[in-house]
């Protein structure tokens, strides 16, 4: 396995919120060694320096949650079934509109109203039908 494949990577690669733990936790500790150092003693900075102790605890905390993170791995992608249950509805929708001429009337007639029957009438006389050519009444 290499290490690109490698599940706590991946999870380093993908998890913004694992990323700001660590640098949080490095920070913190950074703050921490500094006031361990700052020329006081190292018992009496131990013993009672709080900002030592918060910059400590926010460490390790920041430290325990993005090493439980690297141990899940890496997240799990999410499933799109909501958006596959549209596409499917759509194209099923579109398939019975052409399949079925009953269906497509119906929707073209709740959509545009019901076709009217028109049945024409003429109110002119029709004209005389012509005679035959070469007979003649004379």
């Amino acid at each position: 396995m290499t290490v690109k494949n490698s599940p706590a990577v991946q999870r380093a690669l993908q998890d913004p919120e694992l990323r700001e733990n660590v640098r949080a936790a490095l920070m913190s500790a950074k703050e921490a060694y500094g006031r361990l150092n700052n020329g006081k003693p190292a018992t009496k900075v131990l013993a009672e320096d709080k900002k030592f102790h918060r910059d400590v605890r926010d460490a390790t905390v920041r430290l325990r949650d993005a090493g439980a993170a690297l141990r899940e791995g890496p997240k799990p992608k999410r499933k799109r079934r909501l958006g596959r249950v549209i596409v499917v509805g759509i194209v099923g929708a579109g398939l019975a509109l052409a399949l079925s001429e009953g269906l497509r009337n119906k929707v073209l007639d709740a959509l545009f109203g019901a076709e009217e029957e028109f049945e024409y009438t003429s109110t002119t006389t029709p004209a005389p039908a012509p005679e035959p050519v070469g007979t003649s009444t004379t």
